[in-house]
């Protein structure tokens, strides 16, 4: 799992890289605001962990940038010192998925993590209900269906997950984009269509709808 965690104390810093990288994560460490969130934009990550006071740009203008501009919805914890109610508002407000004040404990870190994992299907090994006869296994890149195993490519399980975990709202094309793949290997407007087709022979034409000029709606 690939973690970037935005943190410029540098004695914490190296705590939570040391104890993130012994939990087998795969960790890119950022100082400052202006790296995370270009880090952000031209990589693919699982979970961000944000500081909120960092230079050259906050962590919540990091969040803020990402989710406004760049549609990108990875999920993210604010990590930070302020105990006002102001900056945990404006966090949210801003589409962050957990705040942690500090001091924390590690052990409290793993939960947060592990609960968002399980929210966002990460590394869950877990079949996925799409209906009565269709499941879906992120892991294996695996549908069943009608007691039927239906093998899919890496990125079609991608954009099916992610469907999974947005589901009852219209996704465009450009969300897709930021939140799947990363800035150097961004594909046409036509293989994303070719994707969504051999998704829906899979689970079936009316699990995803096109929204005119707009985007497609996981039901």
């Amino acid at each position: 799992m690939r973690v970037l965690l935005l943190e410029d104390d540098v004695a914490l810093s190296d705590l939570l890289n040391e104890h993130l990288e012994d939990k087998g994560f795969d960790v890119t460490l950022c100082t400052n605001g202006q790296d995370a969130l270009e880090s952000l934009i031209d990589q693919k990550f699982d979970i961000a962990l944000l500081d909120i006071n960092t230079p050259e740009i906050s962590g919540i203008e990091v969040l803020k940038t990402i989710r406004k501009e760049y549609k990108n919805n990875t999920p993210a914890i604010i990590l930070t010192a302020y105990q006002d109610t102001k900056h945990l508002k404006e966090s949210f407000e801003n589409g962050v998925d957990d705040y942690i004040k500090k001091p924390f404990d590690l052990e409290e870190l793993d939960q947060r993590i592990l609960r968002l994992c399980r929210q966002f299907f990460i590394n869950q090994d877990d079949k996925i209900k799409i209906d009565e006869n269709i499941f879906f296994e992120p892991q294996t890149c695996q549908v069943f269906k009608n007691d039927k195993i239906i093998n899919i490519a890496q990125k079609e399980r991608d954009i099916l997950k992610y469907f999974c975990t947005h589901k009852n709202r219209v996704i465009s094309s450009d969300e897709l984009l930021q939140n799947i793949w990363a800035y150097d290997e961004m594909p046409t407007d036509a293989t994303i269509r070719v994707y969504i087709k051999n998704l829906r022979e899979i689970v079936g034409k009316e699990k995803i709808t096109t929204i005119r000029a707009v985007g497609y709606k996981f039901e």
